[in-house]
């Protein structure tokens, strides 16, 4: 990699992760205060502070999601089928929802 490419990778990064880089953290701790479940969406497993592995899940045309996992082996199965665990996400959300 040239020069420049590197520097339009370290400029560009943040904007990757989901958030515009002015506004990310406080875009990721509302996402953390917001997020619907406490368990892990792939194994089911209740979240252990310190231990949380937090994913940014992005797709064209739609807003970025942030998936909150139990482990490394979690996010490898997410993304091996991000459908399947954001409809459990969403069905958390949705239950949520009708709490309040």
């Amino acid at each position: 990699m040239n020069r420049i490419t590197i520097l339009a990778l370290i400029i560009l990064a943040p904007a990757r992760l989901g958030f515009a880089a002015e506004s990310r953290p406080e875009a990721l701790a509302k996402a953390r205060t917001e997020y619907p479940s406490p368990s892990c969406v792939v194994s089911g497993e209740h979240l252990e502070a310190g231990k949380i592995v937090e994913y940014v899940y992005q797709q064209e045309g739609k807003p970025d999601r942030l998936v909150r996992l139990c482990c490394h082996k979690c996010e490898a199965r997410f993304k091996a089928n991000p459908a399947k665990y954001l409809e459990r996400l969403d069905a958390a959300a949705a239950k949520a929802a009708k709490k309040n």
